[in-house]
C-alpha cells in the first residue's frame, strides 16, 4: 500500500491499481494534503495559478443525454439553442480575457461531433486566437483521427474531452456515447500531437470508488493529461441530476489532493462549480494541488465567479496568476 514516503519518493507513474487509488482516498487529511502539496511544489510554483477564460461558440441542441448537461436536447431547462459564433465576436471575447490576464482561450462547442464546415470554421478561429498570443483549446464533442489532425495543423494547443466519471458510474449518466469513444477521442488526440485536457465531474451520485477509479483512469493514460479539470456538480433545473446532494467540501479537496498525487506534473482546474465554493474551500483546494482555473463570469452557460473576485481571493492568499510567476519553486 502507497506511504507518503513512498509517494514521495516515486516517478510519476500510469500502473495505478484500484487497490492502491482507494488507499489514497483513506488517508487521513492531513498525511494527503502534505503529500499532495510537496509533489506540487517539486513540479509548480506553489503561488501560482494557471488562468483560463471559456467560451461557449455554440450553445445548445446537443444530441447527448448527458445527465447534468442543460444543453442537451432530451432536458427542458431553458438555454436557447444557438448558432457557430462568428469569428470576429470570438476574436473579441480573446483580446477581452487577454486583457483580463487569461494565458488560454477555451471555447466550447455543443455539438456530438463537429460537421466538416463547421471545423473549418473553429479552425480558423484557433488560428484567430493564437496569432493573439493564447493558448487554444477546444472541447467539440468526439473526434475523428483526420479531424484531430486537421485541427493540430491549425495550431491547436489542447483538446478538451472529460472521462465525466468511472467506467462503472458511467452508465447511470450517458447512454448516448460510451466510454471508449471517450478514450478514443483522447487517443486521437494524442496521435495527432495536440496536448490533453480531461478530467470529471463530482456529484453525480457517484460513490468514493468511482472517484478513485475515475482518478485511475485519468492517470493510467500515458502520458498524462496535461490539464486534469475537477468540476463540482452544477445543479441545474430540468436535469436528471437538479436534485443530486451536495458534495461534502472535504471529500470534493480529497479529489483534488489525490488527483495532485496521481499526476504530479499536470494542471490540475478547478472548473465548473465554483459559485458553491467558499474561498475557504477553494484555498485548501490550491493548497491540495490546484493551480488553475476558469476566469470569467460564465463557463459555457453556467455561472462562474466574477473576475475581480478570483483576483482578490488570490491576493488574499499571497499567490498569483501563473503568467506573472517568476519561476518554479523547488522541493
Amino acid at each position: 500500500m502507497p506511504t507518503v514516503s513512498s509517494v514521495l519518493a516515486q516517478a510519476p507513474r500510469h500502473d495505478w491499481s484500484a487497490t492502491e487509488v482507494r488507499a489514497l482516498f483513506a488517508w487521513p487529511f492531513p498525511d494527503l494534503v502534505f503529500a499532495a502539496q510537496s509533489l506540487h511544489r517539486r513540479h509548480f510554483d506553489p503561488r501560482a495559478v494557471q488562468i483560463s477564460t471559456l467560451l461557449s461558440i455554440k450553445t445548445g441542441g446537443c444530441p447527448e443525454d448527458c445527465a447534468y448537461c442543460p444543453q442537451s436536447v432530451h432536458f427542458d431547462t431553458g438555454v436557447e439553442r444557438q448558432k457557430l459564433m462568428d469569428l470576429e465576436t470570438v476574436l473579441a471575447a480573446a483580446r477581452r480575457a487577454r486583457e483580463a490576464g487569461a494565458t488560454r482561450f477555451c471555447m466550447g462547442a455543443a455539438w456530438r461531433s463537429p460537421r466538416p464546415r463547421d471545423l473549418e470554421r473553429v479552425g480558423a478561429m484557433v488560428r484567430g486566437v493564437r496569432e493573439l498570443g493564447l493558448e487554444t483549446c477546444v472541447t467539440l464533442g468526439m473526434l475523428e483521427a483526420q479531424q484531430a489532425a486537421y485541427l493540430a495543423e491549425c495550431g491547436l494547443d489542447y483538446y478538451n474531452h472529460n472521462l465525466d466519471t468511472s467506467p462503472e458510474h458511467y452508465g447511470a449518466i450517458i447512454s448516448t456515447r460510451t466510454y471508449q469513444d471517450r478514450l478514443d477521442t483522447l487517443a486521437h488526440v494524442r496521435e495527432a500531437g495536440i496536448k490533453v485536457c480531461c478530467g470529471g465531474i463530482v456529484g453525480m451520485g457517484e460513490g468514493e470508488d468511482d472517484r478513485a477509479e475515475l482518478l485511475r483512469a485519468l492517470a493510467n493514460l500515458s502520458p498524462h493529461p496535461e490539464s486534469v479539470p475537477v468540476n463540482q456538480l452544477v445543479r441545474v433545473e430540468g436535469t436528471p441530476l437538479a436534485a443530486a446532494e451536495a458534495v461534502d467540501p472535504f471529500d470534493f479537496v480529497r479529489v483534488v489532493a489525490v488527483a495532485r498525487i496521481l499526476m504530479p506534473r499536470s494542471h490540475v482546474r478547478l472548473s465548473a462549480g465554483r459559485t458553491a465554493m467558499s474561498p475557504e474551500m477553494q484555498a485548501l483546494c490550491f493548497l491540495a494541488g490546484a493551480n488553475s482555473i476558469f476566469y470569467g463570469e460564465r463557463l459555457l452557460t453556467t455561472p462562474n465567479p466574477e473576475g475581480d473576485t478570483d483576483l482578490a481571493l488570490l491576493h488574499r492568499l499571497g499567490m498569483h496568476p501563473e503568467h506573472e510567476a517568476a519561476g518554479v519553486a523547488s522541493a
